[in-house]
Order: structure tokens, then C-alpha cells, then sequence
């Protein structure tokens, strides 16, 4: 997920419910960062969704450099 950062990744999950996707970041060697998570309700990952993982990711990076 280029589009949220660097090193961002997403893990997708169909079940009886519906779509999941759960937007994470791995590449710090203290955790494993869940950014974001949702249910899909159309076949795109909307805009919202994107902005709001990316800006977390953002927050991560200034609360790590700090």
C-alpha cells in the first residue's frame, strides 16, 4: 500500500460476513502497527479510508522520531 507509506501493507478477509481489510505496518523492529481497519462495502477501498490510514501512518512516524 504505496499509497498509504512506505512499508504499509494490508491483509484482506472474505468471510460469510463480507470484506475486511486491515491496513498494518511491520517494519519497526518494536511492533507491528495496526493503522487502520474496516468492512468493504464496495469493490474500492474509498478515499476516507486511505486518508485516514495514511495520516495515522504520518502520526507514527513523528511519535517514533520524537
Amino acid at each position: 500500500m504505496s499509497t498509504v507509506g512506505q512499508g504499509v501493507r494490508e491483509i484482506r478477509i472474505r468471510d460469510a460476513a463480507g470484506a475486511f481489510r486491515i491496513i498494518y505496518v511491520a517494519k519497526f523492529a518494536d511492533a507491528v502497527y495496526v493503522l487502520h481497519c474496516f468492512q468493504k462495502k464496495t469493490a474500492k477501498t474509498s478515499k476516507a479510508d486511505l486518508d485516514l490510514a495514511a495520516k495515522r501512518y504520518r502520526d507514527l512516524l513523528k511519535e517514533l522520531n520524537q
